[in-house]
């Protein structure tokens, strides 16, 4: 009973640290302003306690946003059309990118956190490899199963003669999805949330190319 009280009450001091860093890096003017000693105290534990579960300041962000982001990843690993493993390619593509987006709108100051205090390339990043496989697997099933639709016609991701690489085309529409693109577009040039999708939306379009019916 003592033992699982005890992981009771650290999963919900968990829970209350991950809220304060949250709301702490949503308030800030720049995720670098905020520091370990401010979230602890928000969190009203100690900073030696954040140390030890979190690692340093990177891994706390991580955690952070792993939480808030883990019901998308869950919808799209296990969920429903269009987000879900069952949906079509060309559906589910452009269903999840736009997903993506909303999420980083949503979270600007935490998305922006995380890609600024990640250290190395953000491309060896696990959450960024989970989302590039997934968007890659499923251009190639498309790109695949239309034996080459868009190569070679002008109308996708290929150059003539060659079929779309689907592997640098998730690179590309990831690359789309952004914080600091994300950040730029919103806070600098002011482009407004349903702009930003429409113009997202009109892009993927472009890179998947037209559906064959033939």
């Amino acid at each position: 009973m003592a033992e699982r009280k005890a992981r009771a009450d650290a999963l919900r001091n968990r829970e209350t640290v991950l809220a304060a860093a949250d709301q702490l890096f949503a308030r800030s003017a720049s995720p670098r302003g905020v520091s370990m000693d401010e979230i602890a105290a928000a969190a009203g534990v100690g900073k030696g306690t954040l140390f030890r579960r979190f690692g340093d300041r990177t891994g706390l962000i991580r955690a952070v946003y792993e939480a808030r982001i883990e019901p998308l990843r869950q919808a799209v690993a296990e969920g429903p059309a269009p987000l879900g493993p069952a949906a079509a390619p060309r559906v589910r593509v452009p269903a999840l990118l736009d997903a993506l987006l909303c999420f980083k709108l949503d979270h600007r100051h935490l998305s922006l956190a995380l890609e600024e205090a990640g250290s190395g390339s953000p491309y060896q990043a696990e959450h960024y490899a989970w989302w590039h496989g997934i968007l890659r697997d499923m251009l190639e099933r498309l790109w695949g199963a239309g034996a080459g639709a868009g190569a070679g016609d002008g109308k996708g991701a290929g150059e003539a003669g060659a079929a779309p690489d689907g592997d640098f085309a998730a690179h590309v529409l990831l690359a789309a999805t952004r914080a600091d693109l994300v950040e730029h577009l919103a806070g600098g040039d002011g482009v407004t949330r349903e702009r930003m999708r429409a113009q997202l939306a009109a892009f993927v379009g472009r890179v998947l190319g037209e559906e064959r019916t033939d």
